[in-house]
């Protein structure tokens, strides 16, 4: 018996929406997804560059108490302001390059 995913279709969609109306997080987001997609995400299923599920089911739990839990609008809005008001610039080499 398997469980269900914590990647529910409307959750995906609601959440992508919260994004797609603030342009200004669109890097930090993918910068953010980025970092918590697993290295080769293509070769299991959904084949979609989703967040490993015990990462995701680990942050649900210390943010919502529940595993199974959905972030909301307004909360994944303030995490990825707080992602890009707390990023750390590479900083350059002595000789100028980063």
């Amino acid at each position: 018996m398997s469980t269900p995913s914590p990647y529910r279709t409307s959750a995906v969609f609601a959440l992508t929406a919260a994004v797609l109306v603030r342009p200004d997080l669109w890097w930090t987001a993918l910068v953010e997804l980025r970092r918590m997609t697993p290295q080769l995400w293509w070769r299991s299923s959904p084949h979609l560059p989703l967040p490993d599920r015990r990462l995701w089911e680990f942050r649900m739990v210390t943010a919502y108490g529940r595993a199974d839990a959905v972030p909301n609008r307004a909360d994944v809005v303030s995490f990825l302001e707080w992602c890009r008001a707390t990023a750390v610039s590479t900083p350059r080499r002595p000789d100028g390059h980063r």
